[in-house]
């Protein structure tokens, strides 16, 4: 298996980085697709700090074809199987001069339709047009997140840093973090290449000092159903 290094890389540290899943001319055409977007929708968010657009691929349907190439569907059979799905995506574009940051944490909630009172699943939170839910944490172990970059990333410019294997550690809350025991790694990926990580790695990132720009394509996969009457808020099926 050609990936096998890569698997066993995010099973033991909780992370993987694999490069030139897209060319040059792939991300080119990926962020001119985005370019041509009208960006006064609700979904998008604006501000100095940071260009957002939740349920991506639902507002950006044209970035499908571009993104799922056969390389990125290729990785992900061969690293996780064919039975995956995509649940989740967002966009996100730190600029120059952004300050925006992220503390440490978990990706410990997924994004689903409605509010429904089912065991094992909660607390709820509410956003714009989405709700998202706590599942049970065996749930969150079966699923991985990719994280695209069209631009070079590194800790100057909002790459992420995480804590190696910490997901292997279930709910892990940042204010109990034993620096003397933990380390953090800066996840540096050039542009056309990915970050395959799993939901319970704690993860953060920092502000931008170097003044370069920072776009990354987020998307969440599972292969588990939720239970009767809860739906996930995004489905795509892309093989």
């Amino acid at each position: 298996m050609i990936l096998r290094h890569y698997q066993k890389e995010l099973s033991e540290v909780g992370f993987t980085i694999i490069n030139n899943i897209y060319t040059p001319a792939e991300v080119q055409k990926i962020a001119e697709v985005i370019d041509a977007v009208d960006s006064n929708k609700p979904a998008f968010r604006k501000s100095k700090d940071l260009f957002a657009i939740r349920k991506f691929l639902t507002e950006v349907p044209a970035a499908k074809e571009h993104i799922f190439n056969s390389t990125l569907i290729g990785t992900i059979d061969e690293v996780f199987g064919g039975d995956y799905f995509l649940v989740k995506s967002i966009y996100f574009d730190k600029p120059e001069e952004s300050n925006w940051f992220v503390s440490y944490h978990q990706d410990l909630t997924i994004s689903v339709d409605k509010k429904v009172d089912i065991d094992g699943f909660g607390p709820y939170t509410v956003k714009p047009n989405q709700f998202a839910v706590q599942p049970p944490l065996n749930l969150l172990e079966k699923n991985f997140t990719i994280r695209i970059h069209l631009d070079d990333t590194n800790e100057e410019n909002g790459a992420l840093k995480v804590i190696p294997n910490s997901h292997s550690k279930g709910i892990y809350r940042p204010e109990h973090i034993d620096w003397t025991v933990e380390h953090e790694i800066s996840c540096n990926v050039p542009s056309g290449g990915i970050m395959i990580m799993k939901p319970l790695l704690l993860h953060s990132s920092s502000r931008t000092t170097n003044k370069n720009r920072r776009r990354v394509i987020h998307l969440e996969f599972s292969n588990q159903p939720l239970p009767a009457g809860l739906n996930w808020a995004e489905y795509l099926e892309f093989n």
